[in-house]
């Protein structure tokens, strides 16, 4: 989950009674309208809690952002501890609304600048005096839009986004002084985390801009330790002259100061209002300058019409959700299934300006014709994220791809980045991430990267020389032929990640390099204890460590089964078929069947290390329990409301889970090219999988209680296995499923997955 186990249960704690007050309320306390299209099932609400002690936390935030975009404009309700959106939906008061968030993290978070509160009588600076009580029924959450009423200001702020930029507008109920207060001190993260220094600049009658800087010193990511330097530059305008313009550094509050720096700064600008007025107020965002803000609000938000950009941004979402169209399932599905689509789509975001400029930290602004991306959540994302992305956007895929190269090429990173946030590798959690996403898209046929110069970079982090090579544990990898360091976690993520890149090695025919790194792809065997009759993490003179030791947010009960590659392999270890189904479905049968509540020590879906577990059936000739764990799996960790996620996000990882699965598909090993059918929860599900190209799962007699395929075909021809190719899912077509209430055991058992593909 991104935040090292305990982190995720730390915090600000609920009860389960605040909670489900929350869960209880309708779907973006029923938007206006009713829904006719896809995009209006979305409901951003869902996964929004961060803080409850019974429950599991999704961590999303409810404001508007385009597809992938920069600016994620947002409300607050809290800026310290473990809540990485700094938006936790049972909250009652409201800090402001800032324009750049992360989705569904852990690690205490990041970002949360430049927030902006309307205000009516008295000024008050201070963030936590300043916010305002909200009642959740005048709350408003749908994609591309977010709106709320403030009711110590009798304001009500409505917000919407486009790529770079962000919308807000505030109806002021009475007349009088209308204030809208910018603090550019605030920052996401643990208690006192803020940004380091500020500058503003009444730039004319109508516009404000600025910057703001923020290092390790002043919080953030890790509690700071693992936090990006950037500076965020802001260009702010408002449709009528300001009145008065004031400044605040700490307790200083002037206003004869056009201009200003400062370490605790922040600016408002105040207006004459009447009753019921509208006073819109529209800012352009950048890492990079001055001059890439006012371009890219120039672009992205030339006029003021509010309801045309909202609406703007509703087809925009309403495109993109449409390259997976479902139909069938209940009502509740499908808000679930689009929401989890949405989610899916917000990262990896746009990183550059409109003008092809970027900039990492401190460097200077590079334009190198590419689209630079930036938050690769990668321990998690590259399991069904990435995949997801390389059928329906593979550009994204690849301009993420050419990032971590980038950086990587010009000395910013180590190795490639495992999980990059702005320009740095945060170097959170383990394994090679990167490594497995840049093999699994040239295997899947994506060229637009620099392929030579990522095989390299690929190579010296699974090879060496050690001094190039970011690799957990390296050097016990290489000379024990396991690590020592999270043990048992690091030997099964090294070993994937050298497997697909001995078949990426194979494609561009790097025969030696393939040879060694499938011989080391074997190292997890190396794990297994005889005795134990499963896996243990090892010291490093060759003694074994206890039952519950050596793993990262997993126990060895459950981080044994991450063998994607070599689960034949897995399958003799276990003792052969019948015992490996029968431990399998054991875990499955101790599940506690609330999915939603806590961490579990059997099938936690709460964390990605267990997610391909319901697929590994097929592998041992029982597809027909991979049916019926996978369904259960969606019917029990997913549910609509704040606490609608059995975890964190993590940046779209947990919701592009539901999505392939929902549609009866999903990667157990996404380097290998397949996918192992599952139990759809719709009647049909339609993938754009290019120009004039869809892939379509058909499923005939869906129900509840029909979760098992009796028989299938594909393209009008019997088919007798239960996976895919991605050839076949890529090159479009029909899958058309039989299901039933009852297993068909002797369906899909004749051919099963390849497994382990070696020179």
């Amino acid at each position: 989950m991104t935040d090292a186990g305990s982190l995720s249960r730390r915090g600000f704690l609920v009860g389960t009674s605040a909670v489900a007050a929350v869960t209880a309320l309708p779907h973006a306390a029923v938007a206006a309208g009713a829904r006719t299209q896809p995009v209006d099932s979305v409901d951003p609400i869902i996964g929004s809690v961060t803080t409850a002690a019974d429950t599991a936390c999704g961590k999303t935030f409810p404001g508007a952002v385009a597809p992938f975009g920069l600016v994620q404009l947002s409300p607050d309700t809290v800026s310290g501890g473990d809540n990485g959106s700094g938006y936790s939906a049972e909250m009652t008061t409201i800090e402001g609304f800032s324009f750049l968030h992360m989705s569904g993290v852990g690690c205490y978070g990041d970002l949360g600048n430049l927030q902006v509160l309307p205000q009516t009588g008295p000024l008050v600076t201070g963030r936590d005096e300043a916010k305002s009580p909200y009642r959740k029924e005048t709350e408003t959450a749908r994609a591309g839009y977010y709106a709320v009423e403030l009711d110590r200001y009798r304001v009500r702020a409505e917000l919407t986004a486009t790529e770079r930029a962000g919308l807000l507008r505030f109806t002021f109920h009475d007349a009088g002084t209308g204030r809208v207060k910018v603090d550019l001190t605030r920052r996401i993260g643990p208690d006192g985390s803020h940004s380091i220094a500020q500058h503003v600049r009444q730039v004319d009658a109508t516009t404000v801009e600025g910057w703001l800087r923020c290092d390790h010193t002043g919080g953030g990511w890790g509690c700071g330790a693992q936090s990006p330097a950037y500076t965020v530059y802001f260009t702010m305008e408002f449709p009528h002259p300001i009145a008065v313009f004031g400044t605040w550094d700490g307790t200083d509050v002037r206003t004869d100061l056009g201009e200003r720096d400062g370490t605790q700064l922040g600016f408002f600008a105040e207006f004459p209002v009447r009753a019921g007025q509208q006073v819109p107020v529209r800012a352009g965002v950048s890492f990079v300058d001055l001059d890439g803000a006012r371009r890219n609000l120039r672009h992205d938000l030339p006029g003021w019409g509010f309801d045309a950009v909202a609406a703007g941004a509703r087809r925009t979402w309403a495109d993109a959700l449409g390259k997976v169209a479902v139909e069938g399932g209940t009502a509740e599905q499908r808000e679930i299934f689009e929401t989890a689509l949405y989610h899916s789509m917000i990262d990896p975001r746009l990183f550059g300006d409109v003008d092809g400029r970027h900039r990492v930290g401190d460097t200077a602004p590079v334009r190198d014709g590419v689209t630079h991306r930036t938050l690769f959540s990668g321990w998690d994302v590259f399991r069904a994220q990435f995949p997801l992305l390389t059928i329906i956007d593979p550009d994204v895929v690849q301009e993420t791809i050419t990032s971590l190269v980038s950086l990587t090429d010009r000395g910013l990173t180590r190795g490639l980045a495992r999980w990059e946030l702005l320009g740095k590798d945060t170097d959170t959690m383990l394994g090679d991430a990167a490594v497995n996403v840049i093999a699994e898209a040239y295997l899947k046929g994506l060229r637009g990267f620099d392929v030579e110069k990522a095989y390299r970079f690929c190579r010296e982090v699974a090879l060496g020389p050690a001094e190039r090579s970011n690799r957990t544990d390296f050097a016990n990898w290489t000379s024990l032929g396991y690590c020592v360091t999270y043990s048992l976690s690091s030997t099964v993520e090294n070993a994937y990640t050298d497997y697909a890149l001995a078949r990426f090695a194979e494609a561009l025919g790097k025969k030696d390099d393939a040879k060694r790194l499938y011989a080391t792809s074997l190292n997890y065997r190396n794990l297994f204890n005889p005795d134990a009759g499963w896996f243990r993490g090892r010291n490093a003179d060759g003694t074994w460590m206890g039952p519950a030791d050596g793993c990262i947010e997993s126990n060895p009960e459950q981080q044994g089964w991450f063998v994607p590659h070599d689960v034949g392999g897995l399958v003799r270890l276990a003792g052969g078929r019948a015992a490996f189904l029968d431990r399998l479905n054991g875990i499955f049968e101790n599940t506690p069947p609330d999915l939603m509540m806590k961490w579990n020590e059997f099938y936690n879906h709460s964390n990605e290390p267990v997610q391909q577990m319901p697929f590994l059936f097929t592998y041992a000739g029982a597809p027909w329990l991979t049916q019926k764990w996978s369904r259960y799996v969606l019917d029990h960790a997913y549910r609509t409301g704040a606490t609608g996620l059995a975890g964190n996000d993590d940046a779209g990882q947990m919701s592009a889970w539901y999505v392939l699965a929902a549609a009866g598909f999903y990667p157990v090993s996404p380097a290998s090219g397949v996918y192992l059918l599952g139990s759809p929860l719709f009647d049909r599900a339609r993938f754009t999988t290019g120009p004039g190209r869809t892939f379509t799962v058909h499923a005939l007699d869906n129900s509840a209680a029909n979760v098992y395929i009796s028989s299938a075909t594909l393209n009008g021809r019997p088919l007798h296995r239960a996976w895919l190719t991605h050839a076949e899912v890529i090159h479009g077509g029909e899958l058309v499923l039989r299901m039933s209430a009852k297993p068909n055991r002797g369906w899909g058992v004749d051919a099963l997955p390849p497994s382990l593909t070696s020179a």
